[in-house]
């Protein structure tokens, strides 16, 4: 692990939507501790179910059933399709994905899996082959058994597409579309099932395709619309699984929807889910099928802190806030103002602003087009700290401000960070 910036930073407390350092300067956190806090920093309805379940009962071992796991349970799958009912709870994204792929391949019979390029989907040593951004360091070979589908990048792929993407702000690059029928999402697809085709014979398929809705670590990166549809559909006929990874975007975060997958019509056969799932407490969870969760009779599989009484009390409370204070509704309306702000910055730095409600992307390049170099994107990012927004980044080329922020963000806190960030791009540092 390393610091994002020369001086590191010694956060001492979180309120909502800031962060106060250990010499009480106050941050605009824009990054909700790389996408985890969903609700708000220590929200108080989620700190006083926290404290309630902490005096009745922390921990027992899982084989027993304990109210908190139960009725978090029904919650959560009430907010999914209805054919997805089973739980399985983790203490985080890459252990999701990791029980995942075990249950595709279980219930297949099939080891291979198919990932798409440019995805982020973990740390641990099963998943850290499906993790396909070509910077990352990895200290083992990692991989056998995970094939990779080129990722279909509207802003950097060959075909275009920019004008496909699902929001509000369009480039103006060809994607040589007719009406709606997306030529740029079919010619992706193309290049997908080429994997497929070349890969395994007609009447095979991989257990399984694990894919993020929008890549969230890789840059922000939005598919053309449609595509999805065809991956799924070509997987699923193929008689494989689709896992749909909503760790980053799930639980209201994209604004019209609550889940990723929904917003690309597709009904994926498992989910996995973090991060914002616990509002920054360690939890995850896999929600699956009746029949696919059965496989798992084949094999065993442990979790010892997984569905803790504790984590499931503030699960619960999460939901209950991102109902009752309206904050899937609060991403779409001000994630579509922060979206059309950050566009309308001046500055030839920016090659491309993207994503859906508060799941967003700025892309900066370089006067030749290429990206922003290290050095430079090192400047911005310091820049844009002493203003005092905290932004995340990404990208294959770490040049993509990753903005996601706590869901109770106002557009105040919007004009703030769109400031901060377009006199530090104006100024250079």
């Amino acid at each position: 692990m390393g610091s994002y910036y020369k001086t590191p930073l010694l956060i001492e407390r979180g309120e909502m939507q800031f962060l106060y350092d250990a010499d009480g300067k106050k941050y605009l956190d824009m990054f909700g501790g790389i996408v985890t806090v969903s609700v708000g920093h220590c929200h108080p309805k989620v700190n006083e179910a926290l404290k309630k379940q902490a005096d009745k009962l922390w921990h027992t071992t899982s084989i027993y059933l304990t109210t908190p796991i139960y009725e978090y349970a029904k919650k959560l799958t009430d907010k999914l399709p209805d054919h997805l009912k089973v739980c399985f709870f983790v203490n985080s994204g890459s252990e999701a994905n990791d029980l995942a792929i075990e249950l595709a391949r279980l219930h297949t019979g099939r080891f291979d899996m198919l990932t798409m390029r440019n995805g982020y989907h973990g740390m641990t040593q099963t998943v850290l082959g499906c993790t396909n951004l070509g910077t990352w360091k990895q200290p083992l070979p990692s991989g056998f058994g995970i094939l990779k589908a080129p990722c279909p990048d509207p802003y950097h792929g060959p075909w275009g597409g920019s004008k496909c993407r699902d929001s509000p702000v369009k480039l103006k690059r060809d994607c040589h579309c007719l009406g709606d029928d997306c030529q740029a999402s079919r010619k992706y697809f193309k290049d997908f099932e080429d994997v497929l085709n070349y890969d395994f014979p007609a009447s095979t398929g991989p257990a399984a395709l694990l894919v993020e809705s929008i890549q969230g670590v890789g840059g922000t990166v939005q598919f053309p619309k449609g595509f999805l549809q065809k991956a799924f559909k070509a997987v699923q006929k193929r008689e494989g699984l689709c896992i749909s990874d909503e760790v980053q975007t799930g639980f209201g975060r994209l604004g019209s929807h609550f889940w990723g997958f929904e917003a690309h019509g597709v009904r994926p056969d498992i989910v996995t889910m973090a991060k914002g799932i616990g509002n920054g407490y360690p939890m995850g969870a896999v929600v699956t099928t009746k029949e696919i969760a059965a496989s798992l009779g084949r094999a065993l599989y442990f979790n010892t802190y997984g569905g803790n009484p504790i984590a499931c009390a503030v699960g619960s409370a999460v939901l209950d806030v991102i109902k009752n204070e309206k904050l899937q509704e609060n991403a779409a309306e001000v994630g579509t103002y922060f979206l059309k702000q950050l566009a309308s910055i001046d500055s030839p730095l920016i090659g491309d602003v993207r994503g859906k409600g508060l799941m967003i992307g700025v892309e900066l390049i370089d006067e030749t087009g290429g990206p922003l170099p290290r050095e430079r994107m090192a400047e911005i990012f310091e820049g844009i700290k002493e203003r005092g927004v905290l932004v995340g980044k990404g990208g294959l080329k770490g040049n993509v401000l990753r903005i996601k922020p706590p869901m109770c963000i106002n557009k105040q806190d919007v004009d703030k960070a769109v400031e901060a960030i377009a006199d530090t791009l104006k100024k250079g540092k």
